[in-house]
């Protein structure tokens, strides 16, 4: 099934518009992607220390001195052998599982939107209260205009199931709430790393919107930042069929500008400015970001 790697990242994204399943584990939060893979994206709060502070080399489930640099270095890390093919081969198949079984009699045919284009980003209540369910979103083109009705068999038709697969599903709460996980997130300095959210991310053949150039931090905003993302891809994404990709060093010259918040007085979401701080204390901001100000 893959070799259960695992990505780190606190780069910008640049890309996702692959083929294949997978799954986000917000820990510690932001995306990897090749079958089994993790990738680890984060940026440390400045209550925890810096990444590696009070670690000490060797630990059985932390990440070494040259791992640490070079997620320092370019913002993101993937860690080969994150997952072994037998557990990745149980996640896709509980994956497939939910997505065939899953009743739309009830559903309120909420699709995630991206916000491309001038589209509303998804907002709805059905959304919103996702944090502690398991729910289904459809991909932008699912529905035919006309009619309403799905262009797609269900299971092809889904962008993503989330937020609390953590700890409402059992195969992805053992996969997620591990000691590994734990080991890593407090070799990035976290003391008492907590789940924020999780879902698994379809990439659908034919249909699905364009994900843009973004930083996580837009939609998980804290000052200081306090969030890291492991992504671990279920089925192959590569640079051919369009894997997910990183501004590597973005971390240190881009700056947050943007969040992603409730409208107020209710009725959806929308993108404000940061009036607070745009990107960690000692970030190294461009010239030409500068020039954007």
């Amino acid at each position: 099934m893959g070799d259960g790697s695992m990505f780190a990242e606190s780069a910008m994204e640049l890309k996702s518009l692959g083929r294949g399943l997978g799954y986000f584990s917000s820990d510690f939060s932001t995306s990897l992607r090749t079958r089994d893979r993790l990738v680890i994206n984060m940026a440390p709060s400045r209550t925890s220390g810096l990444p590696g502070q009070g670690q000490q080399e060797g630990h059985r489930h932390g990440l070494t001195t040259e791992q640490l640099q070079s997620y320092n270095d370019d913002g993101y890390l993937i860690i080969p052998n994150a997952l072994d093919p037998s557990t990745t081969a149980l996640l896709l198949q509980e994956t497939k599982d939910m997505l065939s079984s899953f009743s739309v009699d009830d559903h309120p045919m909420t699709k995630f939107s991206t916000g491309e284009n001038d589209k509303d980003h998804v907002g709805d209540d059905y959304f919103l209260t996702s944090g502690d369910k398991i729910r289904f979103f459809f991909e932008e083109d699912a529905f035919d205009i006309a009619t309403g009705e799905l262009l797609k068999p269900k299971h092809r038709a889904i962008n993503k199931i989330g937020h609390y697969l953590h700890a409402l599903n059992p195969t992805f709460r053992d996969s997620t709430l591990t000691s590994s996980n734990t080991g890593i997130a407090r070799s990035l300095g976290f003391r008492d790393p907590q789940v924020l959210q999780s879902m698994v991310i379809c990439k659908q053949p034919e249909i699905g919107g364009k994900v843009p150039p973004h930083q996580d931090s837009t939609f998980l905003y804290t000052n200081p930042p306090s969030a890291v993302g492991f992504w671990i891809a279920l089925e192959d994404a590569t640079a051919e069929n369009g894997c997910l990709s990183f501004a590597k060093g973005s971390h240190r010259r881009s700056p947050v500008k943007s969040r992603f918040v409730r409208k107020r007085g209710g009725g959806g979401t929308e993108f404000v400015d940061v009036e607070g701080a745009r990107f960690p204390q000692d970030f190294e901001v461009e010239e030409w970001a500068r020039e954007e100000e």
